[in-house]
């Protein structure tokens, strides 16, 4: 008899452990920079874009960005929010390493960042010494 109740008690773990939802994700995003997406738009040659994951257990925040084209070197760039397509915000989460191309880098979000984030508020942009206020901008959102 303890052989079938074995077999019970594996058999309801596997069926609570089924039915649990799976609460940790890893969320992949995107955004394409360019100077028309600033506030306000410049008419810059310069593009670029971001690829990121967002980890939903850990809450960290991994990305590479890629840029040509830009007046001179990059000084600066950031992830700003809270905002939409053509509004401008506060610097949310630094990105250094503006003068390396990729830019590279991680940071573990706040809950209000996070949100920001996944409601697709934040943007990122790459400033210049001719753009001081920024260059190329991007809105990041969910992508593939």
């Amino acid at each position: 008899m303890p052989h079938f109740s074995t077999k019970i008690v594996l058999a309801a773990a596997a069926l609570l452990t089924a039915s649990l939802p799976c609460l940790a994700e890893t969320v992949n995003l995107t955004a394409k920079l360019k100077g028309s997406e600033e506030t306000p738009p410049n008419d810059t040659k310069g593009t670029g874009a971001l690829s990121a994951t967002y980890d939903t257990d850990t809450k960290k925040l991994t990305w590479s960005v890629t840029y040509s084209g830009l007046t001179g070197p990059a000084t600066a760039a950031h992830f700003h929010g809270p905002a939409g397509p053509g509004k401008a915000a506060p610097v949310e989460v630094p990105a250094p390493g503006a003068d390396k191309n990729p830019i590279v880098g991680s940071a573990t979000l706040t809950d209000a960042q996070a949100k920001d984030l996944l409601d697709g508020n934040l943007y990122f942009n790459i400033h210049t010494e001719a753009n001081k206020g920024g260059e190329i901008r991007g809105q990041v959102g969910k992508g593939s």
